[in-house]
């Protein structure tokens, strides 16, 4: 039975492995993840149990400097939920002796939030250990962390240490989400941020950071079949051609491996049906932005 639950927001620059150590932590993966800036667009909430401890890890986009108004979404969205009343938070950053812009905002924002944060150094697999030392004493000029933990996210290193200082910020509370439940993104919402996914993958340059996905048929049939209709939008006629692909080969490459993901996670077969339509620089309208879920 859970007697304490703390709510956690993990936060950082892009690319430092905010999903990754998201996704270890509660054990299965619930944030998609990609070598590309700007892969996590909304706040995403994952549910981990400890004993009688409930913890609840909120994923955020990249800390960026905006250029579109879906930018400013994103950054707003990472604000707020420093300013929120979290339990603690997490500045992820990578093992270089170097504070960027980027990370000297966010520790800005955590002073102004007086919440307590936790400074966790990510990817220590890529450095020898003696490589951390400067790092942390960088960092621990710049702000009181009430702990400093180095991780791998990706090897699991870490983990352990980063559950037991994060469970003392704890409250006795009644739990946040069910026992059953591992985040609050429905089905049809990961569905079509795992078919983003596998975009940002397998095209190049800016055209899969134009992307956006809509799932507008979501059923099962009678045969245990789940069939799923997706929309992907791009901004451009062009974007468009090389979605597709040389007769259809890339969103046939795309499609197959975004059904083999969605069958893990439905435990079924999938049968998905994709369409790719433009929105003339939908990044910058906020009908559009709302029409695809990135709302206040």
């Amino acid at each position: 039975m859970i007697k304490r639950t703390a709510l956690v927001t993990v936060v950082g620059r892009p690319n430092v492995g905010k999903s990754t150590l998201v996704n270890a932590m509660v054990g299965e993966k619930i944030s998609i993840v990609t070598p590309k800036p700007q892969t996590t667009r909304n706040r995403i909430f994952g549910v981990a149990e400890r004993g009688e401890t409930q913890l609840v890890f909120a994923d955020t986009p990249g800390f960026h400097k905006a250029r579109t108004k879906l930018g400013d979404y994103m950054v707003k969205v990472v604000e707020e939920s420093v300013e929120d009343d979290v339990d603690a938070v997490c500045l992820v950053v990578e093992p270089k002796a170097n504070i960027g812009r980027q990370e000297e905002g966010l520790i800005a924002k955590i002073h102004e939030s007086g919440a307590p944060a936790v400074l966790v150094i990510n990817k220590i697999d890529t450095v020898e250990k003696a490589g951390l030392l400067p790092v942390i004493a960088l960092y621990a000029k710049a702000h009181e962390w009430r702990a400093v933990i180095p991780v791998s996210a990706r090897r699991g290193e870490g983990l352990d240490i980063l559950f037991d200082e994060l469970e003392k910020f704890a409250k006795e509370d009644q739990q946040l989400f069910p026992e059953d439940m591992i985040t609050d993104q429905t089905t049809r919402q990961m569905c079509a941020e795992i078919l983003r996914e596998k975009l940002l993958l397998h095209l190049q340059s800016e055209v899969p950071h134009g992307t956006a996905v809509e799932i507008t048929a979501f059923k099962e049939r009678e045969d245990g079949v789940t069939e799923i209709t997706a929309v992907i939008y791009c901004e451009r006629e062009s974007h468009k051609g090389i979605i597709i692909g040389k007769n259809g080969e890339m969103l046939k490459t795309v499609g197959e491996a975004a059904r083999h993901d969605m069958e893990k996670l439905l435990e079924s077969r999938v049968y998905l049906n994709t369409w790719v339509k433009v929105k003339e620089n939908w990044r910058d309208s906020g009908a559009n932005l709302k029409t695809f879920g990135y709302t206040e």
